[in-house]
């Protein structure tokens, strides 16, 4: 513990700046009594073709809005972005632990490794597909992890890559959590005709990896009138409305474009399953998949694919098909619609699978107890390394 007598948590992390899902956890680590906690952002990002200015905040903990330099460069997109001013604001802050929501070959990782002082090292990641980088990166990769006092991972993939990469020391768990204050299940819901058309959905981006064309394929072979609604953008749009049109499905899919979060849980809410039929490929592995927790908290289940964290994520609240699988996948579709009752029943396991797992409460306290850890190990480190010294006196 910080003389102090409350941890110091410096928490550097750009998700934080493009949407309220990336900034609820940390109100709810802010709350915490023992907790003093500072975020550090862009106060301008880039992300698929998007500029985003980092909103206005309360006044419920600090937040440092810094200017960063190489937002979005080549084909290394953000992993090169650094903020000129961390260093003055490590100094003034002096933490007891730096908590990093980035991955270990970006520059930022690098900086914060540099300039970390007597803090401890906490490290969030997500990536899951084991690769080698081109330099300077993987010899970044290398040194971070080398010095890295804990890892908050995804996935057990995720962790098999930073192992696999030299990191030794501990890891805990952490999931992402959802504003179940948006997400909710609706009041009441309507009351359904016995044999109306099942209701499947999908949102996030239109690119080929997210398996649609083998949802439009799989309602194709329905015997059923299985309808899907897709929310979303991307540059497959083009060839999803034109496999609409081939497979005379133009009276059962339709397309719309992004919206707020509320009107994505009005969206889901409408909905009997979500579908995210992730396909594998040497780039993608799902590495959580939010929406399908955005999903469960409305009490929509999920029909995922085997694709990376899916089925873990999906849990009991859903059933997963294997990948580039519509045959399957047109089976499942076809066996919920004869058969509500397990309909409902997995509907009540989404919930409880989020309400058990996928707090934000749950992501503070993931965090929490690594910075702890960390700021133990590193003070004990500490002390032993003062012994001797102390002993030749």
């Amino acid at each position: 513990m910080s003389s102090r007598g409350r941890l110091r948590i410096v928490s550097i992390a750009h998700p934080a700046t493009s949407s309220e899902a990336g900034r609820l956890r940390y109100r709810h680590l802010a709350s915490r009594p023992d907790v003093d906690l500072h975020l550090v952002m862009p106060e301008v990002w880039k992300e698929f073709g998007r500029t985003i200015t980092a909103a206005p905040f309360d006044d419920r903990y600090p937040v440092h809005r810094l200017p960063i330099r190489l937002p979005e460069v080549g084909p290394m997109k953000w992993y090169l972005h650094f903020y000129p001013a961390l260093r003055r604001l490590l100094r003034e802050l002096d933490p007891d632990v730096i908590h990093l929501w980035e991955e270990p070959w970006s520059i930022v990782a690098l900086q914060a490794q540099m300039l970390r002082g007597r803090a401890a090292l906490v490290l969030e990641v997500d990536q899951n597909i084991l690769k080698r980088l081109p330099p300077p990166f993987e010899a970044i990769r290398k040194f971070v992890l080398g010095r890295t006092d804990h890892i908050l991972s995804r996935s057990p993939a995720a962790t098999d890559v930073v192992r696999a990469r030299g990191y030794a020391g501990p890891v805990t768990p952490i999931g992402y959590g959802v504003d179940l204050a948006t997400f909710a299940p609706a009041g009441e819901r309507p009351t359904r005709i016995a044999d109306a058309p099942l209701r499947l959905g999908y949102v996030g981006r239109l690119v080929v990896e997210k398996g649609l064309d083998d949802a439009l394929e799989a309602l194709a072979r329905t015997r059923s009138a299985a309808t899907l609604s897709i929310m979303g953008e991307g540059p497959h749009e083009a060839h999803l409305r034109q496999r609409v049109k081939e497979l005379g499905l133009g009276d059962r899919v339709d397309l719309q474009g992004w919206a707020s979060p509320a009107e994505v849980a009005s969206f889901l809410r409408g909905l009997d399953a979500l579908l995210l039929l992730t396909r594998t490929t040497g780039a993608v592995r799902e590495q959580f998949g939010r929406v399908i927790i955005e999903a469960q908290a409305c009490g929509v289940p999920v029909i995922g694919s085997t694709c990376g964290a899916i089925p873990d994520v999906v849990g009991e609240g859903g059933w997963i098909v294997p990948e580039r699988d519509p045959h399957r996948l047109c089976r499942l579709i076809d066996g919920l619609t004869a058969d509500r009752l397990e309909l409902a029943t997995c509907a009540r396991a989404a919930r409880t699978n989020v309400l058990a797992r996928f707090t934000y409460d749950a992501v503070a306290s993931a965090i929490e107890t690594a910075c702890r850890a960390a700021d133990m190990s590193r003070n004990a480190s500490r002390m032993v390394q003062r012994q001797p010294l102390q002993a030749s006196r």
